[in-house]
């Protein structure tokens, strides 16, 4: 059972149906509401790997007409004439990633759900209590949903993001600290065309952040999501600015070198924080995705390193099957987090290093 249907327990599920394993997917919001444009008007960096995932999910196929490669990437400091250049035909043919609007990964992972034998969503659902057992792999976890149903299965996944009650549930404890700076996302229109390049200006207050989305028919290539870290203490302000002034504001940022600007849809926000659980399993129990960590949108990691998490899991469990081993056994598990431990350490140091390094005033430090 995998608590929290979003795009990194969508694809768990999807690809653990597709490797043989009846799954159930379970989630408080009903699928069809996270559809709408309104509903999340994020886009997400996939990176190369990722990629990979989305393939063997089969919505890759859904998802290429609304992805934007992205082939070049400037990365300038607040101020400087000067950026880095990251070309993509110095390394090869493919792009270093694609940029996808979220709506259009949950409208894929949406249709793909409901053509999946092995899966069964149940959603909306609230999630009343979880038991698993204390001690040894024992033989079964269950979930009790708050209309007194009793679910139960050999395994229960928590990817229910970074406020994760089975998380709680399981007794794994978390570290972690806030950024006093906030997160404004939203998507412009500019009159001229992105060319497929990201950029990257680090600024005093944070990373802010040009990535170019697809866009709709007849202004493709003219549409970029934006990413503006702001201090936590301009934010509420900044976000209660009228659509000209918000504009203006950004216009002090962004620059002019992709002409006027227009704002496309609402407006949203969020605190950035760092979080790592202390543990990745419990008996008959494990976390993914934001349940397990959560970092700053620096590098745009954030999805990529749940989809790792989503990869890794599902060929550990899709080889126990195979075998004939139990999926939800602690040798499983462990061999799991042990392969996931690096590369998430990894990313959540760096990602707060840069962070840290480029979001000041400090010259010496910004130069070095």
């Amino acid at each position: 059972m995998i608590v929290g249907g979003g795009l990194v327990g969508g694809t768990l599920g999807l690809l653990l149906a597709k490797a043989g394993l009846r799954t159930m997917l379970i989630d408080r919001i009903d699928p069809a509401a996270g559809l709408d444009a309104g509903f999340d008007g994020r886009a997400s960096a996939i990176a190369l790997a990722t990629h990979r995932v989305l393939v063997a999910a089969g919505l890759w196929d859904a998802l290429a007409p609304g992805a934007a490669p992205i082939n070049d990437i400037r990365v300038a400091d607040a101020g400087s004439l000067l950026f880095l250049h990251y070309d993509h035909a110095a390394l090869g043919t493919e792009p270093f990633g694609y940029m996808i609007e979220n709506r259009h990964l949950r409208r894929a992972l949406f249709d793909a759900q409901a053509d999946c034998p092995n899966l069964t969503v149940v959603a909306p659902a609230e999630i009343a209590g979880m038991d698993i057992p204390t001690a040894g792999d024992g033989t079964e976890g269950g979930l009790t949903l708050s209309d007194g149903r009793r679910l139960t299965a050999p395994l229960i996944v928590g990817a229910d993001g970074r406020a994760s009650k089975t998380r709680d549930w399981a007794g794994i404890r978390t570290t972690g600290w806030r950024y006093d700076q906030t997160g404004i996302v939203c998507t412009v229109d500019h009159d001229r065309p992105h060319h497929n390049i990201a950029h990257e200006h680090f600024l005093a207050a944070g990373p802010f952040a040009i990535l170019p989305i697809k866009g709709p028919p007849g202004r493709e290539g003219h549409q970029s999501s934006l990413v503006w870290t702001e201090r936590s203490d301009l934010a509420p302000a900044i976000m209660n600015l009228d659509d000209d002034a918000f504009l203006a504001e950004l216009a002090l940022r962004f620059g002019d070198f992709l002409g006027s600007l227009a704002l496309v849809g609402p407006r949203w926000s969020y605190p950035l924080a760092l979080h790592a659980a202390a543990r990745a399993t419990a008996p008959r129990f494990v976390l993914c995705g934001d349940a397990l960590h959560g970092m700053h949108p620096i590098a745009g990691q954030g999805l990529n390193m749940g989809l790792r998490d989503v990869a890794v899991l599902a060929e550990v469990l899709a080889d126990a099957r195979r075998v004939g081993l139990d999926v939800g056994a602690a040798a499983q598990l462990e061999d799991y987090e042990r392969r996931r431990r690096f590369d998430n350490s990894l990313m959540l140091g760096m990602t707060d290093v840069l962070n840290r390094l480029f979001s000041n005033d400090v010259a010496p430090l910004r130069l070095a």
